[in-house]
């Protein structure tokens, strides 16, 4: 079974605490089932007893996270019990217990054409995956700082990079997706690609590099493209609070480029927090630490779909921690998250390349 490949990390993590009080969806269930700690445990009496992977409970616990990696990327050890999740998802699929909503919404996926609608030719290629495209105004930000900037590029839109599918545990079905969304982005002599989605960035930097697939252009998150303009904006941020990204932060090493366009930007913090106890910087601080998801799922990137009552309450677990709901501005990278909080809550929330239009 894939979670036999973790069987060192299951052991320690079946017994910490340490990363309880950061999972995003305990933290709104109250189920000590929805903690790592307790997820790995039953993750450990699947490897003792492998008919146990069939336990209801078992499934809807494991597809209930939120996929954040952040026990992960915060762990002093690097116990990885976010790569443990999506082994048993994996496991779980290929032993035909996929439950309905997640193989429904995976033949769904699979039958979407992975191919992406490439429109223009030019060295810079944007992708409006389905997050953005459904957030209209995050490609049309895009589209006013690319014009202040002269630069000229190329649209991909639909398509399907196969990130919903590996993190639903259809690996060989997204590694599929992904061959022929990396041959059409190859074929269209791009040198770079630029992404509004955390999770996309994510897909076609590491997963492909998994799945032994070669994109040839430079893949660039819409904050480090912005930031490497160098455009001299007219106006200032101001006070914000900026909500990491799951997968600029936790799986890609606390990315910089949405700090240094915000320093572009010349946000400041409301609190005027510039340390935290350990000495480490603190950019943008919201709420009580800087280790917390508040991304409302983007790491599981389709939670929305299968959990969106879970997914409201962790939007709502958010907005409860806002200082003044009316007035803070929020900041965010992910135009799901976006989507999500400005769906569910009264907060004032923008994408980083909509402030950055706003600045212009």
């Amino acid at each position: 079974m894939n979670i036999d490949k973790f069987q060192e990390d299951v052991k320690k993590c079946r017994f910490c605490f340490m990363c309880r009080h950061l999972s995003g969806v305990a933290n709104v269930t109250f189920r000590e089932a929805d903690t790592p700690r307790v997820r790995s445990s039953m993750i450990w009496g699947v490897m003792l007893d492998n008919s146990k992977l069939a336990n209801p409970d078992f499934i809807d616990t494991i597809y209930t996270s939120d996929m954040s990696a952040v026990g992960y990327y915060h762990c002093v050890n690097k116990w990885n019990e976010n790569a443990i999740v999506l082994a048993a998802r994996q496991d779980i699929v290929e032993a035909g217990l996929a439950p309905d909503d997640v193989a429904k919404l995976a033949k769904k996926l699979i039958a979407t054409s992975a191919e992406p609608k490439i429109s223009g030719k030019a060295d810079v290629l944007y992708y409006i995956d389905d997050d953005t495209s459904a957030l209209a105004t995050e490609a049309k930000a895009f589209d006013k700082i690319a014009k202040k900037a002269k630069v000229k590029y190329a649209t991909a839109t639909a398509g399907n990079c196969g990130k919903a599918l590996k993190v639903l545990g259809y690996v060989e079905e997204a590694k599929s997706a992904m061959a022929t969304f990396i041959d059409a982005v190859n074929k269209s002599g791009a040198k770079t690609i630029v992404v509004s989605s955390p999770y996309v960035y994510d897909a076609l930097l590491n997963d492909s590099k998994e799945f032994g697939l070669k994109l040839s252009a430079k893949v660039m998150h819409t904050s480090e493209f912005i930031a490497s303009l160098k455009i001299k904006f007219s106006k200032q941020a101001g006070e914000l609070y900026y909500l990491e990204s799951d997968y600029l932060k936790n799986y890609n090493d606390n990315l910089k480029f949405p700090r240094v366009l915000l320093g572009q930007l010349k946000a400041k913090s409301p609190d005027g927090f510039t340390t935290d106890i350990l000495d480490e910087p603190i950019d943008y601080m919201f709420g009580t630490n800087n280790e917390e998801s508040y991304t409302c799922g983007e790491g599981a990137v389709v939670m929305n779909v299968l959990r969106p009552d879970i997914v409201k309450k962790m939007a709502k677990y958010v907005e409860a921690r806002a200082n003044d709901v009316k007035n803070d501005v929020i900041i965010v990278a992910s135009p799901y998250t976006k989507t999500q909080l400005s769906k569910n809550t009264k907060l004032k929330v923008s994408t980083l390349t909509e402030l950055a239009a706003s600045c212009l």
